[in-house]
């Protein structure tokens, strides 16, 4: 067997090995293993979680052979848990799978405790019904839950947990904590220590812009009653007084300064949305809180006071042009001070879980030191309950989507017919609308070859009830879509199906390895015109 290292080489860059233990430690559940369902746990298994469990009563038919590649002509007829399970068993012998013949309706009706065995939940193609009551069972036994679903040549991906929290959510662009224009006394004082004005042209010329900016800001500020450039012009002015002190046009440095001279205007202190979780109730630690918000609870305690309105220093700094000497020197003021910052942060965090009754030592030193590292880009995410979503979705933002600005308007493209921009939230009503008509007449509208065009007319009658119940009365559908949906028969199409399964296997990697920032809303591919939007209602 290959070595896990090697075997996950290309992963491990993205995630680490904490996210890759992550994995590993993961106990999966998936039901229903048609296309949808197998192409996400197809993905997770390939990945390296450690278990999964495939829940389905059905067997394979013909039709499954046309939108599924786990089965084959020789699966006609077992049991088709069985028959997926043995192949995601051989994509990856290390995975530890196994498959339970029973339908999820009756499991999720019958015997609720067991979800709570599981990491999370991966339910594909259950209808409203099932899905809020499975949605309540995880939520009390606190299990991660990931519905999926394709339907014809729309999907929908939607997460529910009460709440997810996120530490390394490596966000794509964020301003180095380099603090230039509130540099803490050591680095001030390293700065003193070099002249700007030198007259040796190689000493200059290998000056990293770091020491430039915070020198020229700390020259500019004396001039101007202490503050740095707000206006464009005075933004305009402090360039042109780096550029002045240049000797040669060639020094790098100097360019580098002027380049990243915004970074001196970046705002102090905490950003909106670290100011919001440290605000939030859950500071208010006690024995049952986790390690996140005790952690919270002791950044907030560290801003407030040796901190002095900022976070732990992250202690890394860019590559610049720079003698070696200096650059390694200022690697370690950085670094002194970033070590600083983490020791009385962790003397904090010992000391509440002191205070809560907790072993000090249960929080690990590195996690503190990847929190403090982490402190500024911080995430909380929370979910609505699938039920209150359904009976009550947020009004204004319903509306929002269901009026928007280029509804209605049926545009002529290449002889193709180009839907509406809210296409989006008019497939979300007509899906649920569908449920609501398989549950009255027993089928999808659709569903019947010679029923078509009673079946249109029944739901666009569910979908105006459904309408009106949510409170949009008089909002109306488009024909078009109607038509599309009942079209469509509840098909699982297979496009769509590895689509949809490779949105939902990433949204499982983000939520177990407890990186990046999982969707927050309701997710609708729209593969009409390949489009997709999330939805937060």
């Amino acid at each position: 067997m290959a070595e896990p290292k090697v075997k996950y080489d290309r992963q491990l860059r993205i995630w680490g090995e904490q996210g890759q233990a992550a994995l590993e430690k993961a106990s999966i559940c998936l039901l229903n293993c048609g296309p949808t369902g197998s192409e996400t746990l197809k993905n997770l298994v390939l990945g390296g979680v450690g278990s999964i469990t495939v829940v389905d009563g059905s067997k394979v038919e013909e039709g499954d052979l046309g939108n599924n590649f786990m089965v084959d002509e020789a699966s006609v007829g077992q049991s088709k848990a069985k028959c997926v399970c043995a192949f995601l068993q051989e994509l990856n012998d290390a995975v530890k799978a196994k498959f339970i013949e029973e339908h999820p309706k009756e499991l999720i009706e019958t015997n609720p405790s067991f979800f709570s065995q599981f990491t999370l939940v991966i339910a594909t193609q259950l209808v409203e019904d099932s899905m809020v009551k499975l949605d309540r069972i995880c939520r009390e036994a606190n299990v991660i839950l990931l519905f999926a679903r394709s339907y014809g040549l729309m999907g929908l991906v939607r997460i529910s947990v009460k709440e997810h929290t996120v530490i390394e959510s490596k966000p794509d662009h964020f301003l180095d904590d380099l603090r230039l224009n509130n540099p803490w006394p050591e680095l001030r004082r390293f700065a003193e220590t070099i002249d700007l004005n030198t007259a040796d042209a190689v000493v200059h010329k290998h000056t990293p812009y770091i020491i430039i900016l915070v020198k020229l800001a700390e020259e500019w500020a004396n001039t101007h009653g202490g503050n740095l450039p707000s206006t464009r012009e005075e933004k305009r002015q402090l360039k042109d007084l780096i550029k002045s002190k240049m000797i040669t046009a060639d020094e790098e440095n100097y360019k580098e300064a002027v380049e990243a001279s915004y970074k001196l205007f970046s705002p102090q202190g905490t950003g909106p949305n670290l100011q919001k979780i440290i605000d939030d109730s859950c500071t208010e630690v006690d024995s049952s809180s986790s390690d996140f918000w005790v952690m919270v609870a002791a950044l907030k305690e560290f801003i407030a006071n040796e901190g002095g309105g900022e976070t732990p220093l992250e202690g890394s700094i860019p590559d610049m042009t720079s003698s070696t000497e200096l650059y390694i020197n200022l690697q370690k003021t950085y670094q002194a001070k970033a070590e600083a910052d983490f020791l009385v942060m962790e003397q904090k965090v010992r000391n509440l879980l002191k205070k809560i009754g907790r072993d000090p030592a249960s929080i690990s030193k590195a996690n503190i030191k990847s929190f403090c590292k982490n402190a500024r880009k911080l995430a909380v995410c929370r979910y609505r309950l699938i039920e209150d979503e359904f009976n009550s979705p947020v009004q204004p933002e319903l509306q929002k989507y269901l009026t928007d600005e280029d509804y209605g308007t049926l545009q002529e493209a290449n002889s193709l017919k180009v839907l509406p921009e809210n296409t989006a939230v008019g497939l979300y009503i007509l899906l649920r609308a569908a449920d609501r008509f398989a549950a009255n007449y027993n089928k999808f509208p659709g569903q019947f070859d010679g029923e078509m065009d009673e079946d249109i007319s029944r739901l666009k009658t569910t979908a105006v009830g459904l309408l009106n119940d949510l409170g949009c009365n008089g909002s109306a559908l488009s024909e078009d879509l109607i038509n599309e949906m009942c079209r469509y028969g509840a098909s699982e199409l297979h496009a769509v199906a590895a689509f949809v399964g490779g949105v939902a296997s990433q949204e499982v990697i983000k939520l177990i390895t407890r990186q990046f920032i999982p969707m927050s809303g309701t997710f609708i591919f729209n593969g009409i015109d390949h489009k997709s939007q999330l939805l937060l209602l």
